[in-house]
């Protein structure tokens, strides 16, 4: 495939938990690959319908970021091009969205089948397809970039998905000397393989529950299926001993480089949104303010509320104000967030810590006592914030 990965065979299966890690990085990086598989035999010959319907999955179906390969087949598979592999990372069709994009993959596409070409090998066709998929993510794996979710769009009149060993009765088609007409011979154990090992999208324990199919007549009242076969995000899982009694698995390693720094990421907005829904749960939290008058032992303490850019007047007869001597408002006590401050109207003397305020000035403690002396006397006033 390329030259910085191995050929691959299948693994082990990932365990459900790491597979929801392998789909979380799909999601996360985004793209597919998407191969269409076209059956070139003369009874297949795409017409009308068959070429719309295509076109339309092409135009209608595919995403920013994915990535079409297209896989003609017959008793070979690509026997248009047999020294070309189609499934490769190099040469897979970028698809951005764009109207040239898929002009590019109309312009691949074979939509005329070859009048020489018959007795479709459809196995041998599953097995290249299938293999190649997982290949794709495999290398994804060696240079630590993201696998994606594939799937491959079949046109064929070949069944899909069938047993080991594809007697006539099932497809007569088949080459008499194909491999994959046998049982137990390597081509078709390596396809079986594949078929179990990879995360085929299936409703029931039956193959067809993986398909979605639309069957398509021809012109001559024959028939052909266009099916979809979905595959989840996945990679071959091998573990194996190291010396020092450890053991080197794949899986693992690969969602750990692949998921750090998102992970950290959305670590990092979880807590800032924390403090956040935090802060503004403070915001909206009354302040409970508790007024002792220490000049006047006749008053009693009072209590008052304090919201969030609300403000209470020093020196006003108002009920919700604090009292003291004279007729002028000397200031107010304003909240602003979770800051509190003390701001003198410069109308009367306004003393804190032993100064009399000309400005705006922010309270850092939770008690705290002003002086609004007058006539000649000292009024003091005690305050005690509690949030």
């Amino acid at each position: 495939m390329t030259n910085n990965c191995t050929e691959i065979a299948p693994g082990k299966i990932p365990k459900p938990w790491q597979q929801w890690g392998l789909n979380l990085v799909s999601h996360i990086y985004g793209g597919r690959d998407v191969v269409i598989a076209i059956d070139l035999t003369e009874s297949v010959g795409l017409n009308t319908e068959g070429r719309l319907r295509l076109t339309q999955i092409i135009e209608d179906s595919l995403q920013s970021g994915d990535t079409v390969y297209v896989v003609p087949f017959a008793s070979q598979v690509n026997p248009l091009q047999p020294d070309i592999n189609p499934i490769n990372l190099q040469s897979g069709i970028k698809f951005r969205g764009k109207a040239e994009d898929i002009e590019s993959i109309l312009n691949v596409l074979p939509f005329e089948s070859e009048i020489n070409l018959s007795n479709t090998d459809i196995q041998n066709a599953e097995l290249f397809t299938y293999r190649g998929l997982a290949q794709l993510n495999q290398c994804r794996l060696a240079n630590n970039n993201a696998i994606k979710p594939q799937s491959v769009v079949w046109l064929t009149d070949a069944p899909l998905l069938t047993s080991p060993g594809i007697a006539s009765d099932t497809w007569v088609e088949t080459p008499a000397d194909s491999a994959f007409r046998v049982v137990d011979s390597e081509a078709s154990q390596d396809r079986q393989s594949w078929l179990q090992t990879l995360p085929l999208k299936k409703r029931s324990r039956q193959w067809r529950g993986a398909l979605r199919s639309q069957t398509i007549t021809t012109k001559d009242n024959s028939t052909y299926q266009l099916s979809v076969v979905d595959i989840a995000p996945t990679i071959q899982e091998f573990c194996t001993p190291a010396p020092g009694g450890k053991e080197t698995c794949l899986v693992m390693p690969y969602l750990f480089k692949m998921l750090w720094l998102p992970s950290t990421t959305l670590g990092c907005l979880i807590i800032a949104v924390g403090f956040w829904v935090k802060y503004l749960i403070s915001l909206n939290k009354k302040w409970k303010i508790k007024i002792t008058f220490e000049s006047d032992d006749t008053r009693e303490q009072q209590t008052c509320y304090l919201k969030h850019q609300q403000k209470i007047a020093i020196g006003d007869d108002n009920l919700n104000a604090i009292p003291c001597p004279g007729e002028d408002v000397r200031g107010y006590l304003i909240r602003k967030g979770n800051q509190i401050y003390l701001k003198p109207t410069k109308n009367a003397p306004f003393i804190y810590r032993d100064r009399d305020l000309d400005r705006e000035t922010k309270i850092t403690h939770n008690r705290f006592t002003i002086n609004c002396p007058f006539e000649g006397k000292d009024f003091e006033i005690g305050f005690r914030v509690v949030k």
